[in-house]
């Protein structure tokens, strides 16, 4: 244990180095809730995530045997001498969200899991054909129902004894054998017990042994009865009747439809499971929805013809050539049924329209084609557009056709089980009235509502006590950390960073642990001012547990209630990884060189401007019924900066993501996007194009860098090929380039690293011995501007880099705007893969900023401010206006009130989330929002614009 200061114990780490950390030695407290903070790059996640949590989560990782470890992968030590007092560690953070079609919010925090359980045990069973409640069948009843089977009909009786277990069953097939029974069928295919049978013990099997083989007539009943007893207790109560030649009759002595003869299958809990065969819809395999070919993207713009170019999928983009063979085919489809090429596509008759899309349906036609290799009549039944691409897209092995063929295709609902996911007999199952797809389609507030107000029998009650009691603790802890408006049935792949972080935090709290350290990273994104008290009272109930709760976090009201507060500094990058301040709240913001305590205690304000700019225009979406939206118009202003705010699920990402610029994207951009469900959008005609800045990284590979996205080492590579040195050596600017061969060090590629590959220990990069790191050989490194190699310019921080380029105004301007955007600190070569969601945007803005400006640009950011400092947020507000001062239009989703309260329009949605939000509640500027009684961002912005 760490020793102690007082009663107080202490995380005592040493000389912590990792990234920019600058040796620091720092003492966290125990058992409290402590909020690391300073500004983005300061160093805040090196500390906490890449020294704290890394070296919890090895030493817990050591503990185990060798073993064990090989199937965890090795972590790597931290670049830090000494931590004293560590806890073993839960990191809870933005990135580790599970993008699987089949995880939702439902399985992710384990309540879906109960729900099976509890449907399985409690739950009515219906007959999924006429929906009458489904009773046990008895004997008598079977042997009546296969006697109402035509006369000599001939059938077996199998007894079901293994249902989708793996194993070789060979002590099964021996006890049937010496039984007496002849005759078996093992994964549909027939066998005599006589012969070897030999099963993969690693596939499921399903084994079914014949007990008796009869035809249908009179006075069969007391042997059919026999055979039937039998078959019963040879398979728990099963049996399966082969009518040979027909379909196949279930029996069970639990659940039959007396009526329609339908026999569901024995409920169990994987009956419920989507992921599960025995339960998921086998038509689209449990994913609830297919991905279908979509023909308003094969032919998008149907005003035009198939000569001008109407038809853009992949393949068939040739067919305006008329030497193509796609061209031959439609030519000999519009003389067979008498159209023109040159007619636009909207014009055709239906009747046309079908057979260009789906086909001839077996006719053929006459395709006359000259090729290169000669000239030829062919007789092609076309089989259509729609089904052409479907085969070529299952054909190609190749990963980017595939995904090239994707942009063409829409998610549909599966039509088989409308989107529910589970087989019809698991459906039919309900409790309540309610079946368990329609149960996780609830809000989480209306099923704790539903819960409540249940009324189930004495049996239920006494079977299902104990498992409604967890549901209902688990549903009052995603209550509890604001996510009263998610459904079970939610795709986790679809939940912003800050939503699934407090779904992990929720399952953390369920699972009551003691004595842990957990560390999290900005658990306040996305979430609205409002919600902010519950989600702290979350964080205070974690620590009151005893446990250490560590969080990096910018936002204000965390800040308050922590206990301790370590402010990391001064600046970003190189200027900081160093312990500018620490201790409470009051504390910080006394001290005089803590930037954030400035902010805290209001000696430097974020200022509200003068006067609000006026619109240019009005941009008008009609009828927008996206997910909750209640077919609302909403204007927005252009040529100034809107915010849209609203509480968690109110219908600010499917109004402006979903339609607003999905529908943009496709008139101005051409994109291949399908907006979100809405009538029109008006005033498109004063905007010429839509960009989209979000936090997504610039690159995926280190060879991505600052300098590749933002175009500025084209310019570098230009003026090095002109430098005499590369004049007299002949060099063009592909020399200078890491990514190709000529310039680049071939050892490592022009990486600068090698990766060596250790068993039992992690991969070990090591620079490249060749060129010692610096991505070029020799004789292009001898190439020197101003006595700088290219290299040595990647190396540059944009700082220097400014001073240095100063007298090139294409490459100083760059420059400038990504100093202006507060990025002075990261090097032009530094791998992309190594800056932050919030480094990422700014690259981008600085490389908008830096462009020309038309005044008829659209601009969308969602929750800009994520990762960023109240110093960071002071200068985007600052690049917001500089946007939109030039005619531009900035449209911003934010919950973070210094932007807000910058804003010259505001849209306000709500008033809650889920199905009673969708509306707009109030809009105009942030003065007239705060004078709003039911918008509660208008209470919050009234207080900031008071101060």
């Amino acid at each position: 244990m760490a020793k102690t200061k007082g009663n107080r114990q202490f995380i005592r780490i040493r000389g912590a180095n990792e990234h920019n950390l600058k040796n620091i030695d720092i003492d966290i407290p125990r058992d409290e809730l402590v909020v690391l903070t300073g500004l983005s790059g300061s160093g805040k996640s090196s500390l906490a995530f890449d020294t704290i949590y890394a070296e919890g989560q090895r030493r817990y990782m050591e503990s185990l045997s060798s073993y064990a470890r090989q199937f965890l992968g090795q972590m790597e030590k931290p670049d830090v001498e000494s931590i004293e007092g560590l806890s073993p560690a839960i990191s809870i953070d933005q990135k580790s969200t599970n993008r699987n079609p089949r995880s939702t919010v439902g399985t992710v925090t384990e309540i879906y899991d109960y729900f099976r359980l509890l449907y399985a045990r409690i739950g009515v069973p219906h007959c999924p054909k006429c929906g009458k409640e489904i009773k046990k069948q008895t004997v008598d009843q079977m042997v009546d129902q296969i006697m109402e089977l035509p006369e000599r009909t001939k059938i077996q009786l199998l007894a079901p004894v293994v249902r989708g277990r793996k194993g070789t069953h060979a002590k099964l097939f021996d006890r049937a054998r010496k039984s007496g029974y002849v005759r078996v069928r093992v994964d549909g295919n027939l066998y005599e017990l006589s012969e070897e049978i030999s099963l993969d013990k690693n596939i499921k099997h399903n084994i079914e042994i014949i007990v008796d083989r009869l035809m249908v007539k009179e006075g069969i009943e007391q042997r059919l009865t026999d055979s039937i007893e039998t078959v019963l207790g040879l398979a728990e109560g099963l049996l399966i009747v082969d009518v040979i030649g027909k379909d196949v009759i279930n029996f069970s002595q639990s659940f039959s439809c007396p009526d329609c003869g339908i026999s569901i299958e024995e409920i169990e809990p994987r009956s419920f499971s989507f992921n599960n065969p025995f339960g998921a819809c086998p038509e689209c395999f449990g994913l609830g929805y297919k991905m279908e070919f979509d023909e308003d993207l094969i032919i998008p713009n149907k005003n035009l013809s198939i000569s001008d170019g109407a038809i853009t999928v992949m393949g068939w983009q040739s067919c305006m050539d008329r030497k193509s063979f796609t061209y031959a085919i439609l030519d000999a489809l519009s003389k067979e049924y008498r159209f023109s090429l040159d007619t636009p596509f909207k014009d055709y008759p239906q009747k046309i329209q079908d057979v260009l899309l789906h086909g001839t349906g077996g006719k053929e036609v006459r395709v006359y084609y000259k090729g290169q290799r000669g000239e030829g009549v062919y007789d092609v039944a076309f089989e259509g557009l729609i089904r052409n691409v479907e085969r070529r897209y299952k054909e190609t092995a190749s990963e980017t056709m595939r995904a090239e063929y994707e942009e063409f295709m829409r998610i549909t609902p599966c039509h088989e089980c409308k989107g529910q996911r589970l087989k019809p007999g698991a459906l039919a199952v309900t409790i309540g009235d309610k079946n368990i797809a329609e149960l996780t389609a609830l809000s989480i507030e209306r099923l704790q509502g539903f819960l409540k107000g249940l009324e189930l029998n004495q049996q239920q009650i006494l079977i299902g006590g104990q498992i409604l009691k967890e549901i209902n603790a688990r549903i009052q802890f995603l209550m509890d950390v604001g996510l009263d408006y998610l459904t079970l049935a939610r795709a986790t792949g679809s939940l912003s960073g800050g939503e699934a972080q407090r779904i992990r935090l929720a399952t953390q709290i369920g699972s009551g642990l003691v004595g842990v350290a957990y560390i999290l990273d900005e658990p306040s994104i996305g979430l609205h001012q409002r919600d902010n008290d519950k989600l702290l009272g979350t964080l205070k109930h974690l620590r009151d547990l005893g446990n250490s709760v560590i969080v990096v976090e910018h936002d204000e009201d965390t800040m308050l209630e922590a206990d301790y507060i370590v402010d990391i500094g001064p600046g970003a990058g190189e200027h900081g990884g160093e312990v500018v301040a620490q201790g409470n709240a009051k504390e910080i913001m006394k001290n005089k060189k803590s930037v954030t305590g400035a902010y805290l205690s209001g000696r430097v304000k974020i200022p509200v401007p003068k006067e609000r700019s006026v619109p240019s225009g009005w941009l008008k979406v009609i009828g927008a019924k996206e997910n909750n939206l209640r077919n609302v118009d909403v204007e927005f202003p252009l040529g100034v900066m809107t915010c849209v705010t609203g509480v968690s699920g109110s219908g600010k990402s499917s109004l402006v993501n979903e339609i607003l610029y999905k529908r943009l994207a496709r008139e101005l951009n051409r994109a291949r996007t399908i907006p979100g469900k809405h009538t029109a959008v008006e005033g498109m005609e004063q905007l010429d194009k839509v960009i989209n800045i979000d936090q997504s990284p610039i690159g995926r590979t280190p060879r991505s860098n600052p300098a590749t996205y933002t175009g500025v080492f084209d310019l570098i590579r230009d003026l090095f090929a002109a430098t005499p040195d590369a004049k007299a050596k002949g060099y063009k600017k592909g020399r200078f380039s890491f990514n190709v061969k000529g310039g680049r060090c071939e050892a490592c590629s022009g990486d600068g690293i090698l990766k060596i590959e250790m068993h039992f220990l992690p991969d070990v990069y090591v620079p490249c011995e060749v060129c010692g790191g610096k991505r070029y050989n020799r004789e292009t490194l001898e190439v020197k501007y101003k006595g700088k190699s290219i290299y040595d310019v990647l190396d540059m921080t944009v700082e220097e880099a400014l001073h240095f380029f100063e007298n090139v105004p294409s490459i100083r301007r760059k420059m400038e705007t990504l100093y202006d955007v507060g990025l002075s600190y990261i090097r032009l070569g530094q791998p992309s893969t190594t800056l932050s969601g919030g480094e990422a945007q700014r690259i981008k803005l600085a490389t908008e900023l830096s462009k020309r400006s038309t005044g008829r640009t659209i601009y969308i950011l969602d929750e800009p401010t994520t990762g960023l400092h109240f110093a960071d947020v002071h200068k985007l507000t600052e690049i917001l206006r500089r946007l939109s001062s030039d005619g531009n239009t900035v449209i911003v989703i934010e919950h973070n009130l210094d932007v807000i309260k910058t804003a010259d329009y505001i849209i306000d949605i709500g008033p809650e989330g889920g199905d009673r939000g969708g509306t707009v509640i109030a809009r105009g500027t942030p003065e007239e929002i705060a004078q709003n009684p039911i918008s509660y961002t208008g209470r919050y912005i009234d207080a900031v614009l008071r101060k």
